[in-house]
């Protein structure tokens, strides 16, 4: 991005005094470690019984368990795979025509209202007619993925480009910018926020279609896992494999929001004292 151009879209990041990094993170700590105590104290009492949910203590003792003989971190890494080659096949689909349908006004027209009409059906609709259609190996999984990481995508980022600053697109143009040069260059930079906004989304989508997409005729996998525990009972495997998605959606959540800090220092949360 050239200097002049940069300048319009970037704005020199404000001066704002943070909170303690130790203080933000027993904040943080409070809410899930209180969960924890209450977990542990009605199953440590008997009002939860083993049939009903497992303590924590003994989902600790089974992800020692299943991590020392292999099965946990296959299973790991082929639903991380999973998700992760969805969310990319998802999230580029929605970047590609949320340009398309923001930039310009034909490319709304031909490209919106199919895809309004598509996102009103749910995804967990399709997971039947995918098997049918692509069979019940790895693609009918990526693509039932893809499609619900899409749409949160799509309608951020188009929203995001019809929302950039026409004065700078205009400013852009006076420098000789031509129209592909103005999308790289201001367009897309300038909807930076809705993109990772969507991204964000599309990211949590993507571990609940994992879910889903999880119950089509798995072998390997935390949903296989999780289909196996239920056929003995198991509920300190089915505890943890949901804990598990839990923390694969919160980590890429993390990700993005460290991605997304260093991308756009500029943005902060406003602090109401």
């Amino acid at each position: 991005m050239s200097a002049a151009v940069q300048g319009l879209v970037a704005p020199n990041p404000p001066r704002a005094a943070g909170r303690a990094p130790a203080l933000t993170f027993v904040l943080r700590a409070i809410g899930p470690v209180l969960l924890l105590a209450a977990w542990y104290a009605a199953t440590a009492s008997g009002a939860l019984t083993k049939d009903v949910l497992a303590g924590p203590q003994d989902v600790v003792r089974t992800f020692g368990e299943l991590w020392a003989d292999g099965q946990l971190p296959e299973a790991l890494r082929v639903s991380i795979t999973r998700a992760g080659l969805g969310l990319v096949l998802g999230a580029s689909t929605g970047l590609l025509l949320g340009v398309v349908s923001g930039f310009t006004r034909l490319g709304e027209e031909l490209v919106d209202s199919s895809m309004q009409a598509l996102r009103a059906i749910p995804f967990l609709a399709l997971t039947s007619l995918f098997v049918v259609w692509f069979g019940i190996e790895e693609a009918s999984k990526i693509l039932l993925i893809g499609v619900a990481c899409t749409f949160p995508m799509y309608v951020n980022v188009s929203s995001g480009v019809r929302n950039v600053d026409r004065k700078v697109v205009e400013a852009a143009r006076s420098f000789g910018l031509g129209r592909l040069a103005i999308a790289r260059e201001v367009v897309l930079p300038g909807a930076l926020p809705s993109v990772f906004a969507g991204l964000r989304l599309a990211t949590t989508l993507s571990v609940i279609a994992l879910i889903a997409a999880e119950e089509i005729n798995v072998t390997a996998g935390l949903g296989y896992l999780m289909a196996r525990a239920t056929d003995y009972l198991r509920t300190d495997i089915l505890a943890l494999c949901v804990l598990l998605y839990a923390v694969i959606g919160l980590l890429a959540d993390l990700a993005l929001r460290l991605v997304e800090r260093g991308t756009m220092p500029w943005r902060r949360a406003v602090s109401i004292r």
